[in-house]
């Protein structure tokens, strides 16, 4: 029996060159190749009659062979086989590109079993290329439900099934990791015959039971490591801070915090005194006051001796993250230091001095805050702001330089509370859900191409009013097929044609960093009238003097991008608008893009996208924290996840401790897990 690490170059067929192509699948060991699940089946278990046969619908049928092959050589590199079989309903034409197979194997007056799909109009119907077989051989390529793998480059589906054929056949199975009484509660096969069955099923219904059983495991991996993170957590110590009164914060603000605000700040103080590291996500809207609840929180460190790092992912949004705090907090006695990566080797050396000495109590930057050459005197607090930009491994970077430092990240991304506690399940969530006083609502609206011009003349409004504005589109370069506007092109029309007048300038995703912040620094600085832009602008600038934000091709965005982009406007005292446009008439798109002109209130939004478009948006590739997933999609299976949480949280909490064959599995498991994710995160 061979082993789970054997290399699969001890399969047959396998030689350096295929193991390379493997290799570009991560598949490198039997078990890899186990673990390889196909992505979809093709039911190719039912015969049908040539009679039965529909255009452009895949199916099997049993003809015999009419005449002797006739191969014909068209032009270099190009051969054509033709045959006609048939069957008692009619009969078909064949076709094969370069197939020395067909012609050799197709024999006259032989029956066959053929899947393919039949093509053609009225002047003839035929099938080109069709996989065939003899009804005598066992189903390899018909009469099965075949796996449809993942592939790469020279890697076809049939070298995978033949080479996962050979895996199963000589290998042990991974081995189980769920309970028994678990899999009893939920119908979830044993882990053997899922693994088997997942690869090798006889009917859909097996195929389906086999995807739940591999979909329940990974939840269940997932939700128990993170019970395990937050038990190690509770496990670690860290002195506990001492009790502070904020009045003299509070008092030093220009505004009132709101209650939920207050509620937040309370929060991190009572994980500050219990003396053990804090991992809490304050989750918030839009101006919600985000920046504030985090000054409260470095405050209280600072004043209890320990320095703070906060990390934002761009440049210039940490130069504004510095000058509020600078404001508000070095008249309380709390020095602070602003680090980036383009700073001069000088600047950069005098300020890592102060922040090593301990001089510094708060610094702010950007990834240049986890280099190695950036020590800290005693790290008590990280904070993380725009949360989803930075990957676990960052944040944990970040945080081994300091001795348990706690942990304070931020999101602006509205998502609802449900999805927040599965998505954040190391983490305890406070929720802003209340906007400050004073804050107008943008008001949104949404037309079609007709409404160009009173578009165009409604910029040149705000232009003379002494206002900027933003102009969204979903590219950057020009796609005809898609038919939407590339931001390249737009900005050269607007410059050119529409606003030849006016300081256009253009940002986009493909630019240098350097020339990207730069840009946007102009442009905050109000050195451009009108920044044409993709999403780069979604996070990480405050311009308080952009009241107008265009999106072309709304309809290409989720609600909560819509809304995240939005918010680049209505953060000054003038009124703002946001104009939605869209050539789509569909009225399920047209409903959703309302949905956000109704309301300002992000989780609403995000409870409207939730019900109109799935989970997606709010666990996509963005969300840099999450593990890679093998066969789950949390797109789909949130139902499975809940289910596999409790069973996990369950099981953990009774028997978390002890030492059976499935525990030390499933603690591997974990391992492998969240080991694997880290070469997703960003």
């Amino acid at each position: 029996m061979a082993k789970l690490s054997d290399p699969i170059t001890i399969l047959k067929g396998i030689g350096a060159a295929r193991a390379k192509q493997f290799a570009n699948l991560n598949i490198r060991t039997l078990q890899d190749l186990i673990c390889h699940f196909p992505r979809g089946y093709e039911d190719r278990t039912r015969l049908i009659t040539i009679g039965a046969l529909e255009p452009d619908k895949p199916a099997c049928f049993r003809a015999v062979v009419m005449n002797t092959p006739r191969t014909s050589h068209i032009r270099k590199g190009l051969d054509l086989t033709r045959v006609q079989a048939a069957d008692h309903t009619g009969r078909i034409n064949l076709t094969f590109f370069n197939s020395r197979f067909a012609a050799e194997q197709l024999r006259y007056g032989s029956e066959y079993i053929f899947y393919g799909t039949l093509t053609g109009d009225y002047a003839g119907y035929g099938m080109t290329n069709p996989v065939f077989e003899s009804p005598d051989a066992p189903g390899v390529s018909t009469r099965r439900v075949l796996p449809i793998y993942p592939l790469t480059a020279g890697l076809s589906n049939g070298a995978v099934v033949r080479a996962v054929t050979q895996a199963l056949a000589i290998c042990e199975m991974p081995p189980e990791i769920l309970p028994e009484p678990v899999r009893l509660r939920y119908d979830i096969l044993p882990a053997e015959q899922a693994y088997r069955v997942i690869h090798q099923p006889e009917t859909m219904a097996q195929a389906e039971q086999a995807r739940k059983r591999m979909i329940f495991e990974e939840f269940f991996v997932f939700s128990a490591g993170l019970s395990l993170m937050r038990a190690d957590r509770a496990g670690r110590r860290t002195p506990a801070y001492r009790e502070l009164d904020l009045e003299p914060f509070y008092s030093a603000l220009p505004f009132a915090l709101t209650g939920a605000q207050r509620r937040a700040v309370d929060e991190i103080l009572a994980d500050f005194q219990r003396g053990t590291p804090m991992n809490r996500l304050v989750q918030g809207d839009v101006g919600s006051g985000k920046t504030m609840v985090a000054a409260a929180a470095a405050y209280c460190a600072g004043k209890n001796g320990r320095q703070t790092a906060l990390m934002a992912p761009t440049e210039i949004l940490a130069e504004q993250h510095y000058a509020s705090l600078k404001k508000l907090l070095e008249p309380l006695g709390i020095s602070l230091e602003l680090l980036t990566g383009s700073m001069t080797p000088r600047q950069k050396r005098l300020i890592r001095e102060r922040i090593a000495s301990g001089e510094a109590r708060v610094v702010v930057g950007t990834h240049a805050l986890l280099t190695d050459t950036t020590q800290f005197h005693n790290l008590g607090l990280v904070i993380a702001d725009e949360q989803h930009r930075f990957g676990v491994a960052q944040r944990s970077r970040l945080s081994e330089k300091g001795e348990d430092p706690h942990l304070l990240v931020m999101s602006a991304t509205p998502i609802p509370r449900t999805l927040a506690l599965l998505m954040y399940g190391d983490l305890d969530v406070s929720i802003l859900d209340e906007m400050p006083p004073g804050r107008e609502p943008v008001d949104t609206f949404l037309v079609g191409e007709s409404y160009r011009p009173r578009i165009n003349a409604f910029i040149r409004k705000q232009v003379q009013l002494g206002h900027q504005c933003f102009v969204v589109c979903p590219a950057v370069e020009e796609n005809q097929e898609l038919g939407i506007k590339a931001a390249s092109a737009w900005a050269e029309t607007l410059e050119q044609k529409v606003f030849p007048d006016l300081r256009v300038s253009l940002l986009h995703g493909q630019m240098k960093g350097a020339e990207k912040e730069e840009t946007m620094g102009a442009f905050a600085r109000g050195e451009a009238d009108v920044l044409v832009a993709t999403t780069v602008i979604e996070v990480g600038v405050d311009v308080p003097n952009a009241t107008l934000m265009v999106i072309e091709d709304a309809d290409r965005f989720g609600l909560s991008q819509l809304h995240q982009l939005r918010g680049r406007v209505g953060r000054g005292k003038a009124k703002s608008y946001c104009i939605l446009t869209t050539h789509n008439r569909n009225p399920e798109t047209l409903q959703r893009l309302k949905a956000l002109c109704k309301t300002n209130d992000g989780f609403r939004i995000a409870e409207e996208d939730l019900k109109l478009r799935g989970p997606g948006d709010f666990f996509g590739s963005r969300q840099s924290g999450l593990p890679a997933f093998r066969v789950a999609d949390l797109s789909y299976d949130l139902t499975t996840l809940k289910q596999a949480q409790a069973a996990s949280t369950e099981w953990i909490d009774a028997r978390g401790g002890e030492d059976s064959p499935e525990a030390e599995a499933l603690r591997r498991r974990i391992g492998e897990l969240f080991q694997r994710s880290k070469g997703t995160m960003n």
